[in-house]
């Protein structure tokens, strides 16, 4: 930890990509949340039900502000995709469009925080979404963790009901969810240095946001 720590629980903050009542990805975050609370962490999940597509509402929709205010809220993350298509989902993307990289008065949703990323598969194994997230989590400045977590053919995975079975996959999660925590641990007293930027230091947080939150 770093100096002046005071050792509180590591916060983390779980989204996951779809809205099927069946979901794998979500069921993949619920065990995940269940592995962090074991390491000390405190977790919450948001539910993207409800949630508006970008520009079709204002920052002050419910859903939108629930968000936000976990995302603040929020030392870490995990995020938890289906992969369709060859890509993450749309409900996916969709939560991460309603970030900014920081709010006004030099608030910062995600900037310095660490991610984790992990997908399932109804075929065979794949990394196009996490690969994919991993771009997003370096564009939103998150300190995203080497190890992550793909499981493939998740109907089969979680046959017997929520939770996933032990094994190779449920091994490969824990190892994801520790790194996680160890990161956060290490990054989250030292998250102002790890943002501070000369380009910040000439030209204010709030300069930056009225010049880049022109509507097109």
């Amino acid at each position: 930890m770093a100096e002046g720590d005071d050792g509180h629980p590591p916060r983390i903050l779980l989204l996951y990509g779809s809205l099927r009542d069946v979901s794998y990805s979500r069921k993949t975050v619920e065990e995940s949340a269940r592995i962090l609370r074991a390491l000390g962490c405190e977790t919450r999940i948001f539910d993207p039900s409800g949630l508006p597509l970008p520009d079709d509402a204002e920052a002050d929709h419910p859903k939108v502000a629930e968000l936000r205010d976990l995302a603040v809220w929020s030392e870490g993350m995990v995020w938890s995709s289906p992969e369709r298509h060859g890509a993450m989902t749309g409900i996916m993307k969709l939560q991460i469009d309603w970030l900014p990289l920081s709010l006004k008065g030099g608030i910062r949703t995600t900037q310095g925080k660490t991610l984790a990323v992990m997908q399932v598969s109804g075929g065979s194994q794949s990394f196009n979404a996490v690969n994919q997230m991993r771009i997003l989590g370096r564009w939103m400045r998150m300190v995203t963790i080497p190890n992550q977590s793909s499981i493939p053919k998740a109907w089969l995975e979680f046959a017997e009901g929520d939770r996933l079975p032990d094994g190779s996959f449920y091994r490969r999660l824990v190892d994801v969810m520790e790194e996680l925590v160890k990161f956060t641990y290490m990054c989250r007293g030292r998250k102002d240095y790890l943002v501070d930027r000369y380009s910040e230091r000439v030209e204010s947080v709030e300069q930056v946001h009225a010049r880049v939150s022109v509507k097109g």
